[in-house]
């Protein structure tokens, strides 16, 4: 008996071995502080072949949505909830409820948490940012690390901005790091973060075993500031943003209207900047060059991740989706400091940092390692000594046709392009997609693909059902069956229903906001209010905004401080 047993089992193994085996691979590459037309696919002039050449190949979304901010999206992508769910409502910081605890909650679960248990070998390169620990010798330090959150492998960093040229709160695996004192990665070149993001991702492929398939989560912080480029790659756009923003900004639109990403009635929204009016246009051109090579430079890592794909003979069974975490980015980021442009000292002034020291203190830093000061303000950013970033006028460029920006909720905080490549997967190329969709759909989809249920509990914790559907269908051209699509953050707030869209620009804990109303199949660039003519649809809407939030636990409003002695954070599923 026992050896029909053996025998039975045997066969089953080989059966279910390659069956197994073709479950596809899963990428998501997110990157930061970025527009909706930066890239060339969505109608950007920055060169992003990599990127537009998967979209020729696959599919470009044209209604993806994200949450407007960092953390929240972080934390929505990875559980496939709305952020207030996963305990993420605002930033790492513990507002006093719970929808704004500033931590992963155990009553979420990653998409890494649920694939790696069916098979799945799990890696996570780049910002992590759902955490407000980076101290690992402190008990709580570890529990929202992404090793704890299901992954295998991991190297990035901890918390959200941050040098690229020595990023503070580096971590390998549960090991914080240096540039310096990394035994694994010690590039040839000086060490810039968007290279070691792909070099590292590249590195976990070809290390990956073939007997089992992968997700991972790709995370740079590409073109968030401080604005941090290699000299080659600013050099490919000297001149071109010297005619200014409203330039650059018809050529997008144009081109958008071309492409199909918007619509050829769309409407481009008022400009922001004007460049008669800039004194020194020399710096700011500068600086959307600079913002420019940083995306040049994290399509060229991508292109290194796409090759070691095709080279491991994995790309056409891999899934793999582009997006980003919020539009263009309108905060100062160090430009207002002060002073004329300056130049780099002559030699170091400060203390020169040792190479072993994790210097978390700050993600902003006062020196760079080798002792120079760090400078903010009117300074040519690029160089590791510089602080800065491309401000609200070249944000309004990256956010064309669009209103607002990150924070916000109108559509220039909220859209993304969603590039999705699987030749396995799917036979349309090229293809548009504009079905509405949101970052709560991307664990849907990958459990789909992975042909994985969403558990009911991870250990003892009870889950949060998903909020989320799987855009697979839409991968195949059909739609979805959707009621709506909620957005919150910092009291800015919305809500979709079809085509029809609620927003308003508002504080925690006020209800005194001027509520818009747009049919967003007309209007997609917010410039017809419709609350007036639509008024009994315009009261439903602000009713079922009301309840979604109180039952997502966007409600009751934060604190309009953080707490100053932050709450230890729950154990997670693995801890206990």
């Amino acid at each position: 008996m026992a050896k029909i047993f053996g025998l039975a089992f045997t066969l089953l193994v080989l059966i279910a071995g390659p069956l197994y085996a073709q479950r596809p691979n899963i990428v998501l590459i997110l990157s930061d502080d970025m527009g909706y037309s930066d890239i060339g696919c969505y109608g950007g002039e920055i060169k992003t072949p990599v990127l537009d050449g998967l979209a020729r190949n696959g599919l470009r979304f044209t209604q993806f949505y994200n949450t407007g901010r960092c953390c929240p999206t972080r934390a929505s992508l990875l559980t496939g909830l709305y952020p207030h769910q996963a305990g993420i409502g605002h930033m790492v910081s513990d507002r006093g409820v719970e929808g704004y605890r500033g931590e992963l909650n155990d009553s979420s679960a990653t998409i890494a948490e649920v694939l790696q248990p069916k098979g799945y070998a799990t890696y996570c390169v780049g910002k992590w940012h759902v955490t407000a620990s980076t101290f690992p010798e402190t008990e709580a330090g570890k529990f929202n690390w992404p090793l704890q959150r299901g992954f295998d492998r991991y190297y990035g960093i901890i918390n959200g901005a941050s040098s690229l040229w020595d990023p503070n709160s580096l971590t390998r695996d549960n090991q914080p790091i240096t540039i310096r004192n990394d035994t694994e990665y010690q590039p040839k070149e000086p060490y810039h973060f968007t290279d070691a993001v792909s070099d590292n991702a590249v590195k976990f492929i070809s290390e990956h075993s073939d007997d089992k398939p992968f997700f991972m989560y790709v995370a740079y912080t590409a073109a968030h500031w401080p604005m941090h480029a290699r000299v080659r790659d600013i050099k490919k756009y000297e001149g071109v943003y010297d005619g200014g923003y409203q330039g650059i900004r018809k050529a997008r639109y144009e081109k958008m209207k071309a492409m199909g990403v918007i619509s050829k009635d769309a409407e481009l929204s008022p400009a922001v900047g004007k460049w008669a009016s800039v004194e020194d246009k020399e710096w700011e051109a500068a600086c959307m060059e600079v913002y420019a090579a940083m995306v040049d430079q994290m399509d060229q890592g991508i292109g290194r991740i796409v090759e070691a794909l095709r080279e491991e003979g994995k790309l056409d069974n891999t899934l793999i989706m582009f997006m980003q975490d919020n539009g263009g980015c309108a905060e100062a980021g160090g430009r207002v400091a002060g002073g004329k442009r300056k130049l780099r000292a002559a030699s170091p002034t400060l203390p020169v940092i040792p190479d072993d020291l994790q210097h978390y203190q700050s993600s902003a830093p006062s020196q760079t390692r080798d002792g120079y000061p760090v400078r903010r303000g009117h300074v040519m950013p690029g160089p590791a000594d510089t602080y800065i970033g491309y401000g609200r006028n070249w944000a309004n460029v990256s956010n064309t046709p669009f209103r607002e920006y990150k924070h916000y909720v109108h559509e220039g905080g909220i859209s993304t392009p969603l590039v999705v490549h699987w030749p396995k997967g799917f036979q349309a190329k090229d293809e548009l997609r504009a079905e509405p969709a949101h970052l709560v759909d991307l664990m849907a989809t990958c459990l789909d693909v992975a042909n994985v249920e969403y558990p009911k509990k991870l250990g003892n914790n009870p889950l949060t059902p998903l909020e989320g559907l799987s855009l697979e269908p839409v991968f195949q051209g059909q739609q979805l069956d959707r009621e709506l699509i909620f957005f919150e953050h910092e009291g800015n707030r919305a809500l979709r229903i079809g085509d029809w869209k609620l927003v308003a620009k508002g504080r925690h804990g006020k209800d005194d906001v001027k509520w818009e109303l747009y049919n967003i199949g007309d209007d997609r660039s917010e410039m017809h209010d419709l609350s007036a003519v639509e008024q009994e649809r315009f009261k439903r809407m602000q009713n079922l905004w009301k309840q979604k939030a109180a039952a997502v636990q966007a409600l009751p409003w934060p604190e309009s401080k953080p707490k100053k002695v932050k709450s230890k954070p729950k154990k997670t599923n693995q801890q206990k």
